[in-house]
Formats: C-alpha cells, sequence, structure tokens
C-alpha cells in the first residue's frame, strides 16, 4: 500500500483515541520516549471537536490480575488530556485490537466512515495492533506518529532496545503498509483544509 497523498481529511474522517489511561504510567512499564505524545492527542482532540468530527474513545479494561488497567483501579482512569466529552462514544476493549471484541467496526460502518486517525498508547502494541486491523478491514488510516510513545523493551536474550528505536520502527513497519504516519502538525492541518473546502 503507498502512503495517502490526499490533501485535505474528509468532514466525517474519525479520529480514534486509544487507550490515554493512567496505569500506562505504571512503573513497571519501564522508560517511555515522547512525553509530548498526550499533549499531541490534546491538539488533535480539539481540532475534531472544532471542526465537528466525529471521534471515538477506546479504553483498555484488562483482564489480568496484576494490570494496572483493571476496571475499579485508578491506572484504569483516563488521562486528563483525552477525556471524553459526553457525546463522544467510549468503546471498552480487553485485547490489544480496538476491533477485537467490540462494535467500534460496525459503528464506523453505520456512520459511513472510511477514513480514521489513530492516537494513542502505546505504539508498538495496542495502537499497532489497531492500526493493522484498521488497514486490513479496509479503512483508509492514517496514524499521527508522535502522539504515541512506546517503552523500552528486553527480547528474550536479554538485549534492551530503547523506547526511542521501539516506536520508530514500529512507525516505519506500519507506514506504507497498513497506514500513512504524519505528525500531529500535519494531520490536524488536512482536517482544517478539509473542514474549509472539501465535502466528504
Amino acid at each position: 500500500m503507498e502512503p495517502h497523498s490526499e490533501t485535505t481529511l474528509p468532514r466525517n474522517a474519525a479520529l480514534i483515541v486509544i487507550d490515554v489511561q493512567e496505569g500506562i504510567d505504571d512503573p513497571r512499564n519501564g522508560r517511555r520516549n515522547n512525553p509530548e505524545a498526550e499533549s499531541n492527542i490534546e491538539r488533535l482532540l480539539a481540532a475534531w471537536r472544532h471542526t465537528g468530527r466525529p471521534v471515538f474513545h477506546i479504553h483498555h479494561h484488562s483482564t489480568e490480575p496484576n494490570s494496572a488497567l483493571r476496571p475499579g483501579l485508578p491506572g484504569a482512569a483516563v488521562k486528563p488530556e483525552a477525556k471524553p466529552l459526553a457525546d463522544e462514544p467510549v468503546i471498552v476493549k480487553h485485547v490489544n485490537s480496538a476491533f477485537i471484541g467490540t462494535d467500534l467496526e460496525d459503528r464506523l460502518r453505520d456512520r459511513g466512515i472510511e477514513t480514521v486517525v489513530m492516537a494513542g498508547l502505546t505504539t508498538n502494541h495496542c495502537v499497532s495492533t489497531s492500526v493493522r486491523m484498521a488497514g486490513n478491514l479496509g479503512f483508509r488510516t492514517y496514524l499521527a506518529g508522535d502522539a504515541s510513545a512506546a517503552f523500552d523493551r528486553i527480547e528474550p536474550d536479554g538485549v534492551l532496545y530503547p523506547a526511542e528505536e521501539i516506536h520508530g520502527v514500529t512507525l516505519a513497519s506500519l507506514h506504507g503498509e497498513f497506514a500513512t504516519v504524519m505528525n500531529t502538525d500535519d494531520v490536524i492541518d488536512l482536517a482544517i483544509r478539509g473542514q474549509n473546502g472539501a465535502s466528504g
């Protein structure tokens, strides 16, 4: 798949915000990159709300006993930058993909949405899985790469891969294959242009 080359986004392009929850900061997750991710997510939300585009919030409620994202624990709470508004759908998932075990695809199809923009946490887990599925399901998929972040990871042989490398390799793997990866400024620019002139 070649990266998308549109100069605008359709007026019904949906922003899907994934797992921006307090439990992501659990110390057990280790060191992460891109501390600006949450502020970029907040900017995307502001742009989508300003232009009247649809927003979907995905929240992870883990079924694992030791997870900080178990429902009822403080870690399941949403970070302030990504608080849903009263009229914005919140979809709860229990696995990595926002599409597995949820009605997200049905909601998008019912509203005639063909283009999605994704942002959230973390780059190489729930964001990557959801982006891959969106692309496979036929949605025109964009990922705001600087509105996500990753953590250091240690492979089975004990080699440490820094968060920056994990993040970068994940974005490179997604771009042009499952999605078009852009930075937040450019995504917002496409949204504003679409609001001012394009139909969709």
